[in-house]
């Protein structure tokens, strides 16, 4: 039968063949499946009216529940605002019966899962067309079923308010009053737990939606009804309802913590209660700690907040040092082959876990710290394993947020630590060495400078605890992170007794140490770094056999790390002891590459990242492997994100598989969950192409046009930073490589126009994606790899490039400048102490970072272009002038500054235009106390000097007196101060020679010569020392003094230099 046929048949009078349509649509089998699909497309183009007719019949005729169900979320999706929303091409008669029938079947179906879906559908619908106020029946409707007895409709009328509120939040303002009393009502006199929870909701969804604080506040006295609806479910013993609020609450606490802020002390202490009652659900217990964790890290919206209540965080870090005692010496850990394995960890120690390390992020030293101080002693004194156990492994995860408050105490920190490495309990000595790994990142490099004596020798005693493998390994990898923090200083007095044990655990029956091992080595070699060849000899042979022999599956992720280890050692000895081994190296590689390896293998990515080392380690030399390296790196590079979509409140939820791999994020109401592995690879991929291109120079060219066109799409791959990243850093990289190829006639018979092309396709995409960039540092990155791309095609951008840039760093500073405003109104939030402060600026070092970018790109444009740039630079006065204030910080100033000097420097006549303006500002900043910005200060004085003519006599004096200042200070010679005295000794020079008429020579002259010779900024000391030479050939009188009395001083000048 043809197409028009079926559909005539499907939309026609008989129901059953649209009944079966609809029930193929849910069928298992793919086929019937995707053919039901095509079909219902086809009715969607060419009858909506009649699909949509025929979709609300079944839901008022069907007797089939699921039947009933799938036409209630095909009407979802057709009346859902996408590319497939039909509502405008309904007629309106067909537009009327659909919102009538939806709101009489919410009041006759009985199903309860029914309900929720036909209130999806009436919600989604509303969405779009309440707005325009196109279904006035519905907020009647919707307050009646709140009044009315009946809970099931109750529950309905809250369940669409709930998803309604974020899009009519403005509509439903004028009736605050009324859903007030509503709700208030509801939620205190419902003796139905489902309309209770659906009240709750709706309300914690309304508040969200209202703009206006004091409408939030009127909703304040809920509070208390809200916080009942939980107490009286888990009274009732009714745990998964009272979960339900708890996760309704910990919304609430995410994004309006300001609304609990009043009752906050009653609403905290009621979840420190439920977290103590040893009588629930754990389930239930840990949510309620993921409220009050949940409001500390709320610290955007309520800065400081939670650290009012300081009995509160000593109860909270109580329940979860007890969360870390659930755990079982279970025989199973002592015996595990892969480093990964935690058996005996309960649900509770891996929550308590988390939560500390959240805790003590967002609340920080200070207020954690002294809490840890009191409570953890105990723990080490009990006699218990357990609770030593406890105790380390919280040192360990509070260590990244109380890094600063640590730091201060390291003694003490450090040796509660190493008392443990002697502990009877293996599991105990697992966990010292598990905390000095930890700290070893977190507290870097303090420790290691400070404490290299005792943690080194410690650890070097665990990896001869031949019992317990697992602390063997473990003691390898804290070497791992002990030496990642480390100078090769440091390190070397201790190598021949680490390198010598790590080579005995090399040669350990047990896998797990063996990659504990190899690790280590990896790690110490490149810290190391050329003090590692004495120990070359004996190490490699040992690697290139595991290398060789290590072929079966259970020993892959060994062979992957042994490679890591020889690349690492290769860098770190150098091209010269390294060559020979590496061609073998290389050949064992090359054979890989040709293997067949799973998806899942380790190797691959392993490998990737030795070829870049070796290409590193050899240079030029590395050429011929390319054309085996490069195909599989780009098709890494490629892969596509391995995505699942579902929408977010469905039922198959992507999160309850236990896929480690699975990353979900939620975007409005789509929950997308990523494969990570596939982006870490893609990621490494990305790096290592990066790698090659900085390190092969020309030699990359063959490559570019297959890996340009691979990376410049991912500058705006927002699924993954480090891709971003690499992307971002690769983009100079290419342009440089395909510049110097033509240069040096390396590019296959191509020229500069080939150069242009690539520049005109990277340079737009590289603005388009800054444009786009969420995160301020890859932000920085974008400005600093931009500014590198134009330094090497410079002349090649044409004006509508350069209009671009220019329009992108308005926006660039625009939007700075309004995440500083933001930062400073959190300033002003009632709770604001110390510890925000520092987080604050911490962020605006960061913004500094990106303004100072832009200043490095209106530099290289102002190169480049000379005074043709200037128009352009009129257009940006407004956005910079700004910078030049009092109220800006002194790394803003000192910018603005040199945007000037390179201005007046670059542009020369063309730039006196702008002394006016400019100059009074350079003349106060010239005795400013921060130092880098009189050097800017003094420096643009020097050229202002030079090319100013008699635009800048009249200000020679005022001049004179500020460099006097500079150079006369009595701690002007002070390291921080020499650059700006060097500079202020230069401007002073330049007055000499370029506007003697307007100074006492006989004095100024001699004064200058005196402060000779200059040794701290070399590029300004060689124009000075230059100068007094061609004083000294033209016999300068005012320089040789009178009776050449000043001979004796030049001399002595010269031989210093």
């Amino acid at each position: 039968m043809d197409q028009q046929s079926q559909l005539a048949l499907i939309l026609g009078p008989d129901p059953i063949p649209f009944e079966t349509l609809v029930s193929h649509l849910m069928s298992s089998s793919n086929e019937q499946r995707s053919h039901a699909e095509a079909l219902f497309n086809l009715c969607k183009q060419s009858d909506p009216d009649a699909l949509c007719l025929r979709l609300a019949h079944l839901l008022q005729v069907c007797t089939q529940p699921e039947t009933r169900a799938m036409a209630a979320i095909l009407l979802r999706k057709l009346l859902t605002r996408d590319d497939s929303y039909i509502w405008p091409r309904l007629n309106i008669s067909t537009q009327s019966s659909l919102k009538s029938v939806l709101l009489s079947q919410i009041q006759v179906e009985t199903t309860k899962n029914l309900s929720k879906k036909l209130c999806d559908t009436v919600a989604e619908l509303a969405s779009s067309i309440l707005p325009e106020n196109g279904w006035p029946e519905l907020l009647p409707f919707m307050f009646q079923c709140v009044s009315s007895d009946s809970p099931k409709l109750q529950e309905s009328a809250f369940l669409i308010f709930a998803q309604l509120s974020q899009y009519i939040g403005d509509v439903l303002t004028p009736f605050i009053k009324d859903l007030h009393t509503v709700f208030l009502r509801c939620l205190s006199e419902s003796s139905n737990a489902d309309v209770k929870i659906a009240a709750l909701n709706a309300v914690i969804n309304f508040i969200q939606c209202l703009t206006s604080s004091s409408d939030r506040d009127r909703f304040q006295d809920l509070l208390p009804a809200m916080m009942r609806t939980l107490t009286e479910a888990l009274n009732n013993g009714n745990e998964a309802t009272a979960q339900e609020a708890l996760e309704l609450l910990i919304e609430l606490a995410g994004t309006e913590p300001r609304f609990l802020r009043r009752q906050l002390v009653d609403v905290v202490g009621s979840m420190l209660q439920i977290a103590e009652a040893e009588s629930l659900e754990e389930g239930t217990r840990h949510l309620a700690i993921e409220f009050v964790v949940t409001l500390a890290e709320a610290r955007e919206r309520a800065p400081g907040m939670m650290r009012k209540l300081p009995q509160f965080i000593s109860r909270l870090f109580a329940i979860l040092m007890r969360m870390l005692l659930d755990i079982e010496d279970d025989a199973a850990w002592h015996t595990a082959e892969s480093e990964d394995e935690d058996a005996g960890e309960t649900s509770n120690y891996s929550v308590g876990q988390e939560c500390l390390d959240r805790l003590a992020i967002s609340l920080g030293g200070n207020t954690i710290v002294p809490v840890a101080s009191e409570q953890l002693p105990a723990y080490l004194a009990a006699s218990e394993w357990q609770k030593h156990h406890a105790a380390l492994i919280a040192l360990a995860q509070i260590a990244e947020g109380c890094a600063k408050v640590m730091i201060k105490n390291l003694e003490q920190v450090v040796s509660m630590v190493l008392n443990s490495f002697h502990d009877s309990h293996p599991r105990v000595r697992w966990a010292a060495i598990n905390a000095i790994g930890q700290l070893s990142t977190d507290l870097g490099p303090d420790l290691q400078n400070q404490y290299h004596q005792r943690v080194l020798p410690a650890l070097a005693g665990a990896m001869d605890d031949f019992q317990n493998p697992r602390v063997q390994a473990h003691a390898a990898s804290a070497v791992l992170n002990f030496s990642e923090n480390c100078t090769p200083e440091i390190l070397t007095p201790y190598l021949d007794g680490i390198v010598s044990k790590l080579l005995v655990l090399l040669q350990n029956g047990k896998q797990m140490v063996q990659e504990g091992a190899l690790t280590a080595l990896a790690s110490v070699a490149d810290s190391s770094q050329e003090h590692f060849q004495k120990y070359y000899d004996a190490v490699m042979p040992y690697l290139k056999a595991i290398l060789v022999n290590a072929t079966d599956k259970s020993n892959r992720m060994l062979r992957a790390k042994s490679l890591e280890c020889i690349s690492l050692v290769g860098m770190a000895v150098g091209k010269e002891k390294f060559r020979d081994d590496a061609k073998q190296v290389m050949e064992v590689l090359m054979s890989l590459q040709g293997s067949q390896m799973e998806t899942d293998d380790p190797t691959t990515s392993y490998m990737l990242q030795a070829w870049a080392r070796l290409c590193k380690c050899l240079g030029q030399d590395f050429l011929p492997y390319m054309s085996v390296v490069m195909p599989p790196l780009l098709q890494s590079a490629q892969l596509k994100p391995d995505v699942t979509i579902t929408s977010a409140d469905s039922d198959n939820d992507i999160e309850d598989s236990d896929d480690e791999s699975m990353e979900t994020i939620t975007l409005g109401d789509k929950r997308i969950g990523i494969k990570t592995s596939v982006l870490e690879e893609k990621a490494t991929a990305c790096n290592m192409l990066c790698c090659y291109a900085d390190e092969l120079k020309e030699g990359f060219f063959p490559w570019i046009d297959q890996v340009a066109p691979t990376l410049v799409p991912l500058l705006k791959f927002y699924f993954h930073e480090e891709v971003r990243k690499a992307a971002v850093s690769a983009m100079p990289e290419l342009l440089r490589s395909a510049k110097l190829a033509v240069e040096k006639g390396m590019a296959q018979g191509r020229n500069e126009t080939y150069v242009k092309q690539l520049s005109d396709y990277i340079i737009p995409a590289l603005v388009e994606a800054l444009h786009k960039e969420p995160d301020t540092e890859i932000c920085a990155s974008m400005l600093d790899s931009l500014n590198e791309c134009i330094q090497i095609s410079g002349p090649l951008l044409d004006e509508s490039q350069v209009r671009s840039i220019v329009d992108e760093i308005k926006q660039v500073i625009t939007a700075s400048a309004s995440r500083k405003r933001e930062r400073a109104e959190r300033a002003k939030a009632e709770d604001f102490d110390a510890e925000e402060g520092e987080l604050i600026k911490e962020e605006n070092e960061q913004e500094e970072e990106v303004f100072d970018q832009v200043g490095e790109i209106l530099g290289t444009l102002v190169k480049t272009f000379k005074a043709s740039f200037l128009p352009f630079f009129d257009e940006l006065s407004s956005y910079l002038t700004p910078m030049w204030g009092k109220d800006k910080t002194a790394e803003e100033r000192r910018i603005a500054i040199c945007i000037f000097d390179d201005v007046a420097e670059q542009c020369r006549e063309a730039a006196i235009k702008y002394y006016d303006t400019y100059l009074p500002f350079i003349l106060e900043a010239c005795n400013d106390e921060n130092p880098d910005v009189r050097q800017a200060a003094v420096y643009g004085l020097g050229v202002c000097t030079e090319f100013g003519g008699p635009v800048f006599k009249p200000l020679v004096g005022e001049a004179l007196s500020r460099l006097n200042a500079v150079i006369r200070h009595p701690n002007a010679l002070q390291p921080e101060n020499v650059m700006a005295y060097d500079n202020a000794v230069s401007a002073l020079g330049k007055i000499c020679l370029f506007h003697r008429d307007s100074i006492d020579a006989t004095q100024i002259v001699p004064a200058w010569l005196n402060c000779l010779p200059i040794k701290g900024d070399l590029i300004e000391a060689k124009v000075v020392h230059e100068q007094l030479c061609s004083m000294v050939e033209r016999s300068d009188s005012e320089i040789l003094g009178p009776n050449h009395q000043y001979l004796p001083k030049i001399v002595a000048v010269f031989a210093e230099v």
